[in-house]
């Protein structure tokens, strides 16, 4: 009984509500994707989620885990939607209170964004007026008995909903299809300074077909090149603003590096290898004159991402760079389109800025970039880590010689040695396969004779400048995981 009695009323406050939404989400689509209340919400949750509760996240869930909180976040507001639905049908200001909480929660999540303005809060406002305008409008109808009545009004509610959801998704189409036009008709030029070719001997994977993603951009920014630009500023003795046209007339260099989060566990995925065409920072930031004063670059991204990189690390040589182009390509969306910032040897959260439209010379002292601010460590060096590829963990294999081969890295200083160590029977040599630079991870290969059995395996690297990876396991949080990745494997 108590169903049938809120059933209509719960459904009538979600239905309200979708149309609210759609219509903000169309507004927003068409003028300031940026102000779009579920992603701004999201984004919000995102900044005041506990480093340990990310972490857990990004470990269990993966790419995964922008969905996962888009669709909470739809669950908690269908929830909060039903109640309201219900309250309104005996109290008229509950529409009134539940919409404008509604509509000041996506106005204040919009305005919390770092590159936002005014203007952001306006789709979740005309959202939440819309919402609450339609319950008030449904409210007597819901009340009738006549179940026609509230099959019609539901329906018309619905086709809203729908009209303004498909306008939206059209409007996004259409601004990603115009983005995916201009960015394969651009035509990258030759590198100046070209990739050495990479050695004979290599083992397929080398290079990695796809890149790993991890962000906290729940909206892949579209970003016109034509009205992109760079701002250098900050603790300079001349400002530079530069063209997406005005980079690519710079000389430009390729380079195969390795790119690694510093969420990555032991053993994990978030790491891979390709080939990067870009422009050098150290030129750009001597033509833009740095104080001598100033030890941290902070690049921001379209969204207000910032990453804080050590200036030192940008002028001793590593091939630093704005990067442009991906594996012969232009840098695809969801990895930085139209420039990134790549910083060799430094994880990604302290050398690697997605979407950069700024960068501004400063010191540790006086700004902490995002990632710092929750609570990981200022500067991110790459720690020296290993991987075993092969044998999968669990797996079953036959008795006899069979291959046992990863990846190990330790990026700017370079791999001197890998050891594999079977059950507890002493440390053996791996051997490396070639590499085109210190920058890029380690193949590595053991021949191992597998006897019948349960076994143990377990590798360790050793870096150029001779030191060994440590045994002690840490995790990724606050400068990075570290421990030997081991695995079982059975002999059959």
């Amino acid at each position: 009984m108590l169903l049938r009695r809120t059933g209509k009323p719960a459904l009538t406050g979600v239905l309200c509500a979708a149309l609210g939404v759609a219509a903000a989400e169309l507004l927003a689509a068409a003028t300031r994707p940026a102000a779009a209340p579920l992603v701004a919400v999201g984004s919000a949750v995102i900044d005041a989620t506990p480093t340990p509760v990310k972490e857990f996240a990004v470990r269990n869930l993966g790419t995964w885990d922008k969905p996962v909180l888009l669709g909470s976040i739809g669950l908690v507001l269908i929830l909060f939607t039903a109640v309201v639905g219900v309250l309104t049908v005996r109290r008229r200001w509950a529409a009134i209170a539940g919409a404008a909480l509604f509509g000041l929660a996506g106005a204040a999540a919009a305005l919390s964004r770092p590159a936002a303005t005014l203007y952001d809060a306006v789709p979740s406002l005309l959202g939440a007026t819309i919402a609450g305008g339609a319950l008030l409008w449904t409210r007597a109808r819901v009340a009738r008995p006549d179940r026609r009545t509230f099959l019609r009004t539901a329906l018309l509610v619905t086709g809203g909903a729908v009209l303004f959801g498909g306008a939206a998704e059209t409007v996004k189409r259409v601004r990603g299809s115009a983005i995916t036009r201009s960015r394969q008709a651009i035509k990258l030029p030759a590198a100046a300074d070209p990739a050495k070719p990479l050695p004979s001997g290599q083992a397929p994977g080398f290079t990695s077909a796809k890149l790993y993603r991890v962000d906290t951009a729940l909206s892949l920014p579209k970003i016109d090149v034509d009205t992109w630009s760079l701002r250098i500023h900050g603790r300079v003795d001349k400002e530079l603003e530069l063209s997406f046209a005005d980079l690519l007339e710079r000389p430009l260099k390729e380079r195969d590096i390795t790119l690694n989060c510093v969420s990555n566990e032991v053993g994990g995925p978030y790491i891979g290898t390709v080939r990067w065409l870009g422009i050098p920072l150290a030129p750009l930031l001597a033509e833009a004159g740095v104080d001598p004063e100033a030890d941290q670059l902070v690049a921001r991204s379209v969204e207000g991402m910032t990453i804080g990189t050590p200036v030192a690390t940008l002028l001793d040589g590593r091939d630093a760079m704005l990067c442009v182009g991906m594996n012969g390509e232009p840098l695809p969306v969801e990895h930085g389109f139209p420039v990134r910032m790549l910083t060799p040897g430094l994880y990604g959260y302290a050398g690697s800025c997605k979407w950069v439209t700024e960068l501004e010379l400063t010191t540790f002292a006086d700004f902490d970039a995002y990632w710092v601010r929750r609570g990981w460590a200022a500067q991110g060096p790459v720690k020296t880590a290993s991987r075993i590829d092969k044998p999968r963990p669990f797996a079953t294999i036959q008795a006899g010689t069979t291959t046992v081969a990863g990846v190990a890295w330790a990026q700017g200083r370079g791999i001197r040695t890998v050891e594999v160590r079977v059950d507890d029977r002493g440390w053996q040599k791996a051997e490396l396969l070639p590499v085109p630079s210190s920058d890029t991870w380690v193949q590595w290969r053991y021949e191992w004779k597998a006897t019948p059995g349960p076994h143990t395996l377990a590798v360790r690297a050793t870096d150029g400048t001779g030191a060994v990876q440590t045994e002690q396991r840490a995790t990724p949080f606050p400068d990075g995981a570290t421990g030997w990745h081991t695995i079982t494997a059975t002999v059959d």
